[in-house]
């Protein structure tokens, strides 16, 4: 099986990142997954989003703000 694409959306604080990751499909029991490398940058832009540091995290993917629209 293929390898797929997908995207993980990483929420903290007033920011959100959407990052792109690959999930494995193989016919092992503890598929599917996501590699080692996927993790520690999942990992990188959820600290980095912590950080507020955005010039670093959007090297990952896009970054937004959340902004509440009503209270």
């Amino acid at each position: 099986m293929p390898n797929r694409k997908h995207t993980k959306l990483l929420h903290e604080g007033k920011y959100v990142a959407e990052v792109e990751i690959e999930i494995v499909d193989n016919e092992n029991a503890w598929s599917p997954y996501i590699s080692l490398d996927d993790t520690l940058k999942l990992d990188t832009v959820r600290e980095l989003l912590r950080e507020e540091n955005i010039t670093e995290a959007k090297k990952y993917g896009k970054v937004y703000i959340l902004k509440p629209v009503a209270a």
